[in-house]
């Protein structure tokens, strides 16, 4: 009879179940970048940066690949789809070649090019062409073979005239056992494949020395596309100009006898005689695009560009475009990432690593991208357009008594109200005590006449605190009435050059927050007292005077985050009595010596989360989890052990209700399914993941829901105790074993809740699967 009720929760589970390798990641990769796009004869392809997606033109299903899946994070640059073998191929600006295989979606790393001795630099995969099963890659270097029956690399050419001399190609084609090559600078070079010498770059010769920019083979023949603008189709080594496209061609390939040639703004497709049979004109699109490849599957016509995902139109009628990109936020470089309960925001920036809005993009001056809110499982992304002017957008508060209600920062154009995700009004010098950034210039030059607003966060009483950098008038505060008020800070030291960061604010209603050029400070409105926190033993004993981000944490103690270290003050409650307030280095064992923790570390963000544990995000070291205390390294993501697309991480931040913990890197959003989450008020939602938990799964299991300090006991079907704890928070972590002895057998266990006080009790179920 038990035996029968074990096999009977086991179904009930296992019809129940969802997938466990994915459980813990989730990638939220924008598609609106296509790098390429490559085609089957019922399937399109298409890559972003590093993420790519699929769309079958029959059925319309349409499924993507993100790191999480096990793509690299690193910037993808080509793509191409083998209908002879069923793989995809995808090429990295690094070297590295993923390897896909279609039927089962097994992937597989070719590394061989990463791993030459070559400078690291020209690696970069230019093109795939297939010939007899050998794929020519080429590359910023030269040309490998890639053998696609047995995943291996083959010969490498090199086209220099010397030996060190690397000449990268862009592309190639082969016809009559003839290999072409379209190299940069050194105009189209062949070599014949009969030749078991080729690797010796004086058994190539020069085809055409014109300074060509793509090459195909159709009908028989050499067609290549030039640097002025011009298509040549070659009869033996005779050029003959037959179309001029007007515009620098930006991609040229051939697929089923068409030639498709795109530029930034119109797709020109010939049939296999090289009469024009299709014309696309980005003045179809009602947005501004920027055309960066295309391709043809029968009578449709698909087109990638830079910012706008990937375009569909028919042959029938070029003038009617569609957009079949999946929803996504509209940038991987997410600048500022903030999550509540059911809805999550994005920005794109925002400013460098100095503060300057005037290098994060190619507009010439401050991004000009809106914003994006997740809302049931769907990104509403709202466009520059409709954002009333607001440029380089950098981090996001959420009214906590209004959830509809959101304020974005602009450091450059003041601060953006927004209402049930639509932009209503933007504060700037001209409606509020906002300020203008000063310069030392006199007059200052236009490119600093603007409103540079950063952190912002609400207090008890419903009144909005918020940055402004570069001026005297560092805090501002929109009062819960309506009216603002600008605040002078004492002690700041040149605020020409003085910018701001996140501001929090402690149960005893004083405002903190970094700054770039005095350190941290702290004020408290309540007689007017200004505290900073300083580099220097003897005035706050920070590691620099470039202090990043605070944050508090459920002992009111705040822990700063500076570009050479991290700091900790643990006296904040004395503020008002207190002098000169000191922050102190936190030192742990390594390996038995002593060390600071994060020593030298460029820290961008710290969040806190239901278990009073630390998130602490880096500029180029990945981001970790430590214990409360900070002696205890949790986690350490990078990009090596975890689907982070980057090691560097922009900002973090938490949902507290799920626990899920939001990485915004410079290459994607990532989350990942956090082990603590705010505490619940009851039991009533008390949930098990992963239930069932099975033979691949090596991490912990997760019990969230939990009352704060609520008794946490589990057994196994006999009634035998294998873990016991208290929670802090509202989740707990089981290591599956049996109070960290041995791991605990197949079965069904028992999970027994009870608050603090006794009243409430609860009692869950999990499956082991071994």
């Amino acid at each position: 009879m038990k035996k029968f009720f074990i096999v009977l929760l086991f179904l009930v589970f296992y019809t129940l179940s969802f997938s466990q390798n994915n459980l813990l990641w989730k990638g939220y990769p924008s598609f609106n970048e296509i790098k390429d796009v490559s085609q089957s004869s019922t399937k399109v392809f298409a890559a972003s940066q590093n993420a790519i997606f699929s769309k079958n033109i029959t059925t319309n299903d349409v499924k993507t690949r993100n790191t999480v899946d096990g793509l690299s994070g690193q910037t993808i640059s080509t793509l191409y789809y083998s209908a002879i073998f069923n793989k995809t191929l995808v090429g990295y600006e690094n070297g590295l070649i993923m390897v896909i295989n279609e039927s089962d979606g097994n992937m597989f790393k070719a590394v061989g090019i990463l791993q030459k001795a070559i400078p690291s630099n020209i690696k970069k995969i230019n093109n795939f062409y297939e010939n007899n099963g050998i794929i020519y890659v080429s590359c910023d270097f030269g040309i490998v073979q890639f053998n696609m029956n047995n995943n291996e690399f083959g010969d490498t050419y090199f086209l220099g005239n010397t030996v060190s001399n690397y000449i990268a190609v862009i592309q190639t084609t082969v016809l009559n056992n003839t290999v072409y090559a379209v190299t940069q600078g050194s105009g189209i070079k062949t070599g014949d494949l009969t030749n078991p010498n080729l690797n010796d770059f004086s058994q190539w010769n020069v085809f055409n020395a014109g300074f060509c920019v793509g090459i195909a083979t159709i009908n028989n023949q050499i067609v290549a596309g030039y640097s002025n603008n011009t298509i040549y189709k070659f009869v033996g080594n005779v050029p003959t100009l037959f179309y001029t496209v007007f515009q620098p061609i930006v991609d040229f390939r051939t697929f089923n006898d068409n030639l498709i040639c795109t530029t930034a703004s119109k797709v020109v497709i010939f049939d296999a005689s090289l009469f024009v049979t299709s014309l696309v004109d980005s003045s179809s699109i009602s947005v501004p695009v920027q055309f960066t490849c295309a391709t043809q599957i029968n009578n449709s016509i698909f087109i990638g560009t830079l910012d706008n995902g990937l375009y569909s139109t028919t042959t029938a009628n070029t003038a009617v475009l569609e957009n079949p990109t999946p929803n996504g936020p509209i940038r991987n470089i997410v600048f500022g990432v903030t999550a509540s309960p059911n809805n999550l925001y994005a920005v794109y920036g925002g400013y460098d690593g100095v503060y300057n809005p005037y290098t994060f993009n190619n507009f010439g001056g401050p991004n000009q991208y809106g914003f994006s809110r997740l809302v049931n499982n769907y990104w509403d992304n709202k466009p520059y357009s409709s954002v009333l002017g607001a440029k380089a957008l950098s981090k996001i508060t959420i009214n906590p008594t209004n959830k509809n209600q959101v304020y974005i920062s602009s450091f450059f154009s003041g601060l953006l109200k927004v209402e049930n995700g639509t932009p209503t009004f933007l504060y700037d010098q001209n409606n509020s005590t906002l300020q203008q950034a000063i310069d030392l210039g006199n007059p200052p030059p236009p490119s600093f006449i603007d409103d540079r607003v950063n952190g912002a966060a609400f207090d008890k009483s419903g009144n909005l605190w918020v940055s402004n950098s570069l001026n005297p008038k560092l805090l501002h505060v929109l009062k819960a009435n309506g009216t603002w008020q600008g605040i002078t800070i004492p002690g700041i030291i040149t605020p020409a050059y003085n910018n701001v960061g996140n501001i929090v604010i402690d149960k005893n209603n004083t405002k903190w927050f970094p700054t770039s050029a005095n350190g941290v400070v702290g004020y408290n409105e309540n007689g007017n007292v200004t505290k900073i926190i300083y580099q220097g033993a003897d005035v706050g004993n920070l590691p620099t005077v470039d202090a990043r981000a605070v944050a508090l944490d459920n002992k009111n103690q705040l822990w700063i985050g500076t570009t050479s270290g991290l700091r900790v003050v643990s006296n904040i409650d004395s503020f008002l009595s207190a002098g000169q307030i000191k922050s102190n280095s936190i030192i742990i064992l390594e390996e038995n010596l002593a060390q600071e923790l994060f020593f030298e570390q460029s820290i961008t963000d710290i969040v806190v989360d239901g278990a009073n544990r630390k998130w602490v995000s880096t500029e180029n070291s990945g981001v970790f989890l430590v214990s409360p205390n900070g002696q205890k390294t949790i986690y350490h993501f990078t990009e090596t052990n975890s689907p982070l697309p980057s090691n560097s991480i922009l900002d973090v931040d938490i949902d507290p209700e799920s626990g899920e913990v939001f990485f915004a890197t410079s290459k994607g959003l990532i989350s990942f399914r956090g082990v603590s989450t705010k505490a619940s008020n009851d039991l009533e939602n008390v949930y098990i993941y992963p239930n069932p938990v099975r033979p691949d799964f090596s991490d912990t299991v997760k019990i969230s829901g939990l009352l704060d300090k609520a008794t946490v006991k589990i057994t196994d079907i006999e009634g035998s105790l294998v873990y016991e704890t208290i929670s802090e928070g509202g989740t707990i972590e089981w290591d599956t074993t049996a109070f960290g002895k041995y791991r605990v057998a197949t079965g069904v266990y028992m999970v027994f809740i009870s608050a603090q006080d006794g009243v409430e009790t609860k009692v869950k179920k999990v499956m082991i699967i071994r």
